[in-house]
């Protein structure tokens, strides 16, 4: 599963400098790969409603699907911290609902990084096949 994600971490480092974060300052970036090798970044972007607010993982993916994508293989979240910040509760459930198993690369500014498997973050998820049933 280890590999070179140093190019979509430093678009995800990128898109983190777009980041709308006036209410917490907490920026953060993402960037995600399709299977065809193309990627799609995200920040997060807060509102003054604060339930409106949208982290970088969601809009990267939303971005994507927009542009037709279904087929991914990783995303990368990238946000200033000493220690690495996985995507939230939220961000989990719409990354394995519309990526499915992917690899996960956390990182921040000083290069640390780590990787996972989406199941390894979000272990017995809810998705479609429980609709089905």
């Amino acid at each position: 599963m280890q590999k070179d994600f140093s190019e979509l971490i430093r678009l995800a480092t990128r898109a983190r400098e777009y980041a709308h974060s006036s209410f917490s300052g907490f920026k953060v970036g993402a960037a995600i790969l399709t299977k065809k090798g193309k990627t799609y970044t995200g920040c997060n972007i807060e509102s003054a409603s604060y339930g409106l607010t949208v982290c970088a993982e969601r809009v990267a993916i939303w971005k994507a699907i927009s542009e037709g994508e279904r087929d991914f293989s990783a995303i990368a979240v990238v946000a200033d911290t000493n220690e690495l910040t996985p995507p939230c509760g939220a961000c989990r459930q719409i990354i394995w609902e519309f990526c499915g198993d992917i690899v996960v690369v956390l990182a921040n500014l000083q290069g640390k990084t780590k990787v996972f498997k989406m199941s390894k973050l979000l272990p017995n998820p809810f998705d479609s096949k429980f609709l089905n049933s």
